[in-house]
């Protein structure tokens, strides 16, 4: 496809991404994955189950994406997440930012679309907060405190900072060790062996990633655009190659309904994406008979969620990616900023609840 007009492929390229996130969106709400959900469990209850689903698509992103890449059909350093800019400060104030915010804000940005899809009036709201957020971090004013004081701390790892590059290992041998280590401890766990939703869950977003990897990496990929004779990738936000975060893409689909009437925006693969999980969510819960309105409880309620909305838009973009974008899209390249992402939104989200159940303690 790559002969193609770069302009014929979006198509393609979008609607790959429509569907791919509709398959994700119908089986994350029928398996009830939820980042902060595993988080909770654990940290609450000291049930792994959920952790481990999550891990079990980090394993399944890790190993099949890993695999697309010694194939050469894709490169996985073209995406953001290999850079050589190692912004460490970013990630670890934006990553546990956002697990702040999705811990008050009911769910990652992920189940905010999912809980969308499903009639939460709630997460609604958390969607149109998050996505302002995320634009004014993008470019507008938390832009400029992120600009300029966040990512000065930045280390330049000429390399750049995947596992493979840094410690000079095979990158099939290190994600063939790291992944399979990671599956030996998902199944290690007698609950989650008992229920096959949490395989699932598991698998369905692991392959989602890969697959989103590959609609953008190989079918949206341009070897010479004809206008810039460079090398390109259709209808991706990033120019880059891209596979599932839902952060920016929630900002990106409100500026695209702002701008509606002009005719040079496209539907991209972000967009495609966001749009993509609600509707599967959607048809799901129509189809099983779960669609319910809900709304807030109270104020504290509210405030909760509006707050949490604008964390998870700041966190989101500040450390490059969600619990799906880094923690999963961004873990299947090796990156040690991903890695690291995901370690410090883990650490905001429990924080967060041992703070809330402190509080609860106290009568507050």
């Amino acid at each position: 496809m790559s002969q193609m007009d770069p302009a014929q492929l979006i198509p393609y390229v979008s609607g790959g991404a429509f569907v791919l996130a509709f398959t994700f969106g119908a089986v994350g709400n029928k398996t009830n994955f939820c980042t902060m959900g595993a988080v909770s469990d654990w940290v609450n209850m000291g049930d792994t189950s959920r952790m481990r689903m999550w891990l079990l698509a980090i394993a399944v992103a890790l190993l099949g994406s890993s695999a697309l890449h010694l194939a050469g059909l894709v490169d996985l350093s073209k995406s953001i997440y290999p850079g050589p800019n190692f912004t460490w400060l970013s990630y670890i104030v934006g990553g546990f930012l956002f697990g702040v915010g999705m811990t008050l804000g009911s769910g990652c940005g992920s189940k905010t679309l999912i809980r969308v899809g499903a009639g939460n009036l709630k997460s609604l709201i958390v969607y149109v907060f998050l996505g302002i957020a995320a634009y004014m971090t993008l470019r507008g004013l938390f832009g400029a405190f992120r600009v300029g004081v966040l990512e000065k701390a930045t280390i330049i790892l000429p390399q750049g900072q995947d596992l493979p590059s840094l410690s000079g290992l095979n990158r099939g041998i290190l994600a063939a060790l790291i992944g399979g280590a990671m599956l030996v401890f998902v199944y290690a766990s007698k609950a989650f062996r008992s229920s096959f939703d949490y395989t699932l869950g598991g698998v369905v977003t692991g392959l989602v990633v890969v697959g989103g990897w590959y609609v953008s990496g190989v079918i949206g990929h341009v070897a010479e655009d004809p206008q810039t004779l460079q090398e390109a990738f259709v209808a991706t936000n990033t120019g880059r190659m891209e596979s599932f975060s839902f952060v920016s893409p929630m900002a990106f689909t409100l500026e695209y309904l702002m701008f509606w009437t002009d005719k040079s925006r496209i539907v991209t693969y972000g967009i495609a994406s966001a749009l993509g999980v609600i509707a599967g969510s959607a048809a799901y819960a129509l189809a099983t008979r779960t669609f319910r309105w809900e709304g807030f409880r109270d104020a504290e309620d509210t405030a909760n969620h509006v707050v949490g909305g604008l964390l998870m838009g700041f966190g989101g973009i500040t450390a490059l990616g969600c619990t799906i974008g880094q923690a999963i899209t961004g873990i299947s390249t090796l990156a040690l900023g991903s890695i690291m992402t995901f370690a410090a939104i883990v650490a905001g989200s429990a924080a967060t609840m041992k703070y809330q159940y402190w509080r609860l303690s106290r009568g507050g």
